[in-house]
C-alpha cells in the first residue's frame, strides 16, 4: 500500500497475479487493478483446497463483487472477564503482548473489567476479599507496560499479577460466578515447590504438537518475557516491539501466557502449534496445494498474455475427485455485479449511524479503513461550500479528530464524497442518522455490503466436512494490526457429497443441486456462510457446454 506503488506503477505491467494473505490486501491489490485496467488473477489455498480466478473491469465480477461475512470479533468483557474458549484466552494474550512490549491500545486492555454489565458488583464491599501478593498485591490501575517497566519486566512478578492477583480480582464479581465454574488463580511459587521434573522432558512427536504442562508453560513465560525485555532493551528507550506469528519468542509469549490462562479457566490446554493456528488464523499449507494453485494461475496468464481473455475460467481445485474423477472444476467467470460499490461506474453506498456519537477520527478509521478499504482518504461534504472533512494530508485536518459529524452540519441525507487518490476510487455515502442501533454498534452499511452475510450453516455436518483440519485452527485472529487471514477459497463438493446430504432435511445442498444456483460455503477466513446468489442466465447457458460446471458449489 506504499504511494509508491500507485496506479502508474500497475500500468507497466500486463497482467497481475496475487497470492495474498489477508483481505486488505487483496481489496487494495483489486482497486489498484480496476483502476489501472489491468487483468488480475486471483488466488487462494486453504489446506487442500484452492480457486484459481480472473478479474478483468468491465468484464467480470471483482474481488469485492460479492459478499463476504465481516471478521468475527469477542467483547471486551469475555475476553478479560469470562472466557469460555481457547480462542478468548489466545486474544487475550495477544492483547498481553502489545500492552506489555508493543503499542498499547485502549480497546486491547487485559485487566478484569470491572464496569461488565453482568459483574453488578459493590467494589468497596468487596475490594478487601483480594488477597495480593506479599510485595506486588494491592492491584494498582496504572498501564500494563507502565506496571511492567516498574518491575524491571520480572517474569515471576508479572505472572503473579496477571495469574494471581488479576484472577483474585475478578473472583470478588460474585455474580460472574453463580453460574459458571469460577477461576483458579495460580501462585509461582507454589507451582515451583510441586513442580514435576518429568514436565520438562520432552514428550513423543513434534515439539510444536505436544502439549505442555502447567509448569512447562510457567517455564516458557518466563523464558519468553526475558527474550522480548533483551530485544526491548537493545532497541532503545521507548521501543516498540510488533507481534509476529513466525517471530520464536512472540509467539511462546502467546502459547504460555494462553494456555496458562486456559488452564486457570478449566479449559484444555493447547499446543504451540494449534496456538499459532488460531492465533495466526492459519489453515496449514499444504505443498501440493500450493503447486497446482500455483500452476493454474500461470496456465490463466498464458491465456491472457495470448489475448484469450474470453476463454479465462475460474477453475475450483477440491479436496476429492469428482465422480468424473475430476479433482479440478472450471467455472464461467461471472459478469460484475450491479451492486458493487468498488466497480461500478459511480459507487455509492448508504451508511445509517448516529452524527451526535460519531466522530471523524471514528469515520476515517472505522468506517472508510476498515470497512471500505481506504488506505489514505480524503473525505468532501458536499454541502455546496465543499467543506474538507478528512484530509490524507497529515495534519491538515486533525483537529477535526475528536468532534463530531453533527459538529460540521452532518446530518440525516447528507452526502459526503471520500476519495482515495492512491487507489483512484471515489465513493459517495448517504448519510442516514438513526438513534436506535444496537449496543456497541457504531455503523450500519444498508444494502448489499459485504458485511450483509447469512448465519452459518445450521446442519452442522454441513459445516464440519468444509472445515480443513480442527474445529479451532479456523478461528479468526481479532487482532487490530493488519491480521493475517486465511487465503479465501471456493469449495467445490463432489456429487458424491451432494449425495450423501439428499437425505436429509432441509438440505441446501440439495437445492442447490436441482436449482442450478451456486451456493456459498463457509468462509475460510471467518468461518461463516456467504449469501447465496443465484446463477445469471450467461454463467448457466456456458455452464450447460460445460460437462463439469454442474456440480459446482462455490465458496468465496
Amino acid at each position: 500500500m506504499n504511494p509508491d506503488y500507485n496506479v502508474e506503477f500497475f500500468r507497466n505491467f500486463m497482467l497481475v497475479m496475487n497470492a495474498l494473505d489477508n483481505r486488505a490486501a487483496r481489496n487494495h491489490v483489486n482497486r489498484m487493478c480496476l483502476a489501472a485496467d489491468i487483468p488480475l488473477i486471483e488466488s487462494g489455498t486453504a489446506g487442500y483446497l484452492g480457486q484459481v480466478t480472473v478479474i478483468k473491469k468491465g468484464l467480470t465480477e471483482c474481488y469485492e463483487c460479492q459478499p463476504k461475512p465481516t471478521q468475527k470479533t469477542f467483547p471486551g468483557c469475555t475476553i478479560r472477564n469470562t472466557p469460555s474458549e481457547p480462542i478468548h484466552c489466545i486474544v487475550w494474550a495477544k492483547y498481553l503482548f502489545n500492552q506489555l512490549f508493543g503499542e498499547e491500545d485502549a480497546d486491547q486492555e487485559v485487566s478484569p473489567d470491572t464496569a461488565d454489565p453482568e459483574a453488578a458488583w459493590n467494589p468497596e464491599e468487596t475490594a478487601a476479599r483480594a488477597i495480593a501478593s506479599e510485595k506486588d498485591g494491592d492491584i494498582k490501575r496504572v498501564s500494563t507496560k507502565e506496571w511492567a517497566r516498574s518491575t524491571g519486566y520480572d517474569p515471576v512478578k508479572l505472572f503473579n499479577k496477571l495469574f494471581k492477583d488479576d484472577i483474585m480480582y475478578l473472583l470478588t464479581m460474585d455474580k460472574l460466578w453463580k453460574k459458571r465454574k469460577a477461576p483458579l488463580p495460580l501462585d509461582w511459587e507454589q507451582l515451583e515447590n510441586h513442580a514435576c521434573p518429568q514436565e520438562e522432558s520432552p514428550g513423543s512427536g513434534l515439539k510444536d504438537q505436544q502439549v505442555l504442562g502447567v509448569w512447562g508453560c510457567c517455564q516458557l513465560f518466563r523464558h519468553s518475557v526475558e527474550t522480548l525485555r533483551s530485544q526491548l532493551e537493545q532497541k532503545g528507550d521507548g521501543a516498540e516491539l510488533v507481534w509476529d506469528k513466525d517471530d520464536p519468542p512472540a509467539m511462546d509469549f502467546v502459547t504460555a501466557a494462553a494456555n496458562l490462562r486456559m488452564h486457570i479457566f478449566s479449559m484444555n490446554m493447547k499446543s504451540r502449534f494449534d496456538v499459532k493456528s488460531m492465533a495466526g488464523n492459519i489453515i496449514p499449507a499444504i505443498a501440493t496445494t500450493n503447486a497446482v494453485i500455483a500452476g493454474l494461475i500461470v496456465l490463466e496468464g498464458l491465456k491472457i498474455l495470448s489475448g484469450e481473455l474470453e476463454s479465462c475460467r475460474t477453475i475450483f481445485l477440491n479436496k476429492r475427485p469428482n465422480l468424473r474423477k475430476k479433482l479440478l472444476v472450471p467455472c464461467v467467470l461471472d459478469p460484475p455485479s450491479a451492486n458493487c460499490y468498488v466497480c461500478v461506474s459511480k459507487p455509492e453506498v448508504t451508511v445509517k449511524l448516529n452524527v451526535h456519537k460519531t466522530m471523524v477520527l471514528s469515520l476515517q478509521d472505522r468506517i472508510l479503513k476498515e470497512k471500505f478499504g481506504m488506505v489514505a482518504p480524503d473525505v468532501q461534504i458536499e454541502d455546496g461550500k465543499g467543506t474538507i472533512l478528512i484530509s490524507s494530508e497529515e495534519g491538515e485536518t486533525e483537529a477535526n479528530n475528536s468532534k463530531f459529524l453533527s459538529d460540521f452540519g452532518i446530518r440525516n441525507g447528507s452526502r459526503l464524497q471520500a476519495d482515495d487518490f492512491l487507489q483512484d476510487y471515489t465513493l459517495l455515502i448517504n448519510v442516514l442518522h438513526t438513534e436506535e442501533l444496537e449496543k456497541d454498534v457504531e455503523f450500519e452499511v444498508v444494502g448489499d455490503a459485504p458485511d450483509k452475510a447469512p448465519p452459518p450453516p445450521t446442519n452442522q455436518e454441513e459445516a464440519n466436512s468444509i472445515t480443513n483440519g480442527n474445529k479451532d485452527s479456523a478461528q479468526p485472529s481479532t487482532s487490530s494490526k493488519a491480521p493475517a487471514e486465511a487465503d479465501d477459497v471456493m469449495i467445490v463438493d463432489s456429487e458424491e457429497e451432494e449425495e450423501e446430504e439428499e437425505g436429509a432435511p432441509s438440505s441446501s445442498s440439495a437445492a442447490a443441486a436441482t436449482s442450478g444456483t451456486k451456493r456459498k460455503h463457509q468462509d475460510a477466513e471467518t468461518g461463516e456462510a456467504s449469501a447465496k446468489r443465484p446463477r445469471t442466465n450467461q454463467s448457466s447457458a456456458a455452464a450447460a457446454a460445460d460437462e463439469d460446471d454442474d456440480d459446482i458449489i462455490a465458496l468465496d
